[in-house]
Order: structure tokens, then C-alpha cells, then sequence
């Protein structure tokens, strides 16, 4: 048998029912869960809630008056805010596990070629994300909010509630994660075929309008906050090309690489 019969046999007799599917995702839903549910665990010991909290909150309080506090309006504020922060660090702390069950899930109908690569842009995805909230926290934060209190009349004390300061900067969190995830997102459209190379070149002025149109929708009405989102979408739409002809030429199929050498 030759080796383009074999390759294209690879995933012959790989096929499973779908009950069986159901199964596999069950299962790795569950790791998923056990996962987050031993880093919730750990950081309910340490740092704790309130450490966590005091954390995320370093940004706005840096622009408060020293002995100003953020405040809980809603009665059961003080116990789902600490709550919905350690659930929120817990699957962050977790994320690479998360995207290796997903990984894991689609895995059996992968060729081996693909499989390959799959955990490096797992990895890389996982550290853009990470990146990308790093980003929020220790510098979008602290301009937004600067540029926002620096509007805050004197005769008005700003004592933001907890509650909407945390569902604000997780809006942040999962926007600029996202976003950061453009250069992975442009290396899988050319390598699957979907897109060409000279065609994201040319549709380069078209992203910078889009770019700022989601910095516009996604982010607060500030300017900082809407440059901090738009501008690293445009410089990583530059790396996923960068990426993506290089991903292009090391990810090639078996078979594309035997015809060349024909």
C-alpha cells in the first residue's frame, strides 16, 4: 500500500458512536470541573478571597483618597463578590488545563500531522491570553481609571460599589483574552485553507476599522480603554501573518510535502 493510501487511511476505523461522544465530553467536562475545583481550593487558602480582592482592586484604589473604600451595595454583595472573584482566578489559573480537555475532546480526529502542532498553539494561545489580562490589570486599568477620575468634580466622592467594579473589569478580563487571541485565529484561517495570505494583507486597513469598531463596542466609553484594545488588535494581526506563513510551511500534510519533492 503506498503512503498517500496509508495517510489518507489514517483515520479509517476511528469512528465512534455518538452516545460514546457524549461520554468523552462528559468526562472531560468533569476534568474540567476538578480541575477549577482544586485551584478554587487552593486559592481560597491562599491568598484567600480577600487577598484576591485587595488585588484587583489595586488599579481604582490607587486613584481614590487614601482612606476611601470600595463599597457593597447589595446585601449579599460581601459574600458572592469574594466568591465570583475566586471562581473567575480559579478557571484562569487553570486555563491551559481547560483548553487541553478541549483539545483532548477534538484530538481522535486529528491527523497526526495537525495533532503536532496542536498543543503549541494551546500553549501560545494560553500565554497571549494571559498576557492580554496582564495587560488590563496593570495598565489599561490604572490609565482608564485615571482618565476617568480625573473628570470626578471635587464636591463628589467616588466610592464605586464592589459588585459593578468586579463585572466591569471581567468584561475587561474577557475582552482583551480574546482579543489577544487574533494571531492564533489568522494561523488556523490560512492553515485550513479559508483564507489566503496576500488576502489578509490586503484586507489589512479593512481590520484596523473593525479592530476599533470592537474596541468601541466591547470596552467603557473612554478613549483610553478603546486605544488600549484597538492598537494591540493591529500589531497582532501583523504577527498572526507573520505566523501564519511560517505556520503554513511547517504544518504542511505528508503528502504536500511528497509532491513538492516530485
Amino acid at each position: 500500500m503506498s503512503n498517500k493510501s496509508t495517510q489518507d487511511d489514517e483515520l479509517a476505523g476511528t469512528e465512534q458512536p455518538f452516545v460514546q461522544h457524549l461520554m468523552e465530553l462528559r468526562d472531560r467536562l468533569l476534568y474540567c470541573i476538578y480541575g477549577i475545583a482544586l485551584a478554587v481550593a487552593v486559592l481560597a487558602i491562599w491568598p484567600g478571597p480577600n487577598g484576591l480582592i485587595d488585588f484587583i482592586a489595586q488599579p481604582i484604589k490607587a486613584h481614590m483618597p487614601p482612606d476611601a473604600k470600595l463599597i457593597a451595595v447589595g446585601v449579599f454583595s460581601p459574600f458572592f463578590v469574594p466568591l465570583k472573584v475566586l471562581m473567575m482566578v480559579g478557571m484562569l489559573a487553570v486555563l491551559p488545563w481547560i483548553m487541553y480537555q478541549l483539545w483532548a475532546f477534538v484530538a481522535p480526529g486529528l491527523y497526526s500531522h495537525e495533532k503536532r502542532f496542536a498543543l503549541p498553539l494551546i500553549t501560545f494561545g494560553s500565554l497571549l491570553a494571559y498576557v492580554g489580562i496582564a495587560f488590563v490589570q496593570f495598565f489599561v486599568l490604572d490609565k482608564m481609571f485615571g482618565f476617568i477620575q480625573g473628570f470626578t468634580p471635587e464636591s463628589v466622592a467616588a466610592t464605586p460599589d464592589i459588585a459593578s467594579y468586579v463585572e466591569a473589569i471581567l468584561s475587561l478580563y474577557l475582552a482583551f483574552g480574546l482579543a489577544f487571541q487574533v494571531p492564533i485565529v489568522v494561523m488556523l484561517l490560512v492553515r485550513f485553507g479559508i483564507v489566503e495570505i496576500d488576502k489578509l494583507k490586503s484586507f489589512r486597513g479593512y481590520f484596523i476599522v473593525l479592530a476599533f469598531v470592537i474596541a468601541a463596542v466591547v470596552t467603557p466609553p473612554d478613549v483610553i480603554s478603546q486605544l488600549a484594545l484597538a492598537v494591540p488588535m493591529c500589531l497582532l494581526y501583523e504577527v498572526g501573518i507573520i505566523g501564519a506563513g511560517w505556520f503554513a510551511k511547517v504544518a504542511r500534510k505528508p503528502e504536500d510535502e511528497e509532491a513538492d519533492q516530485a
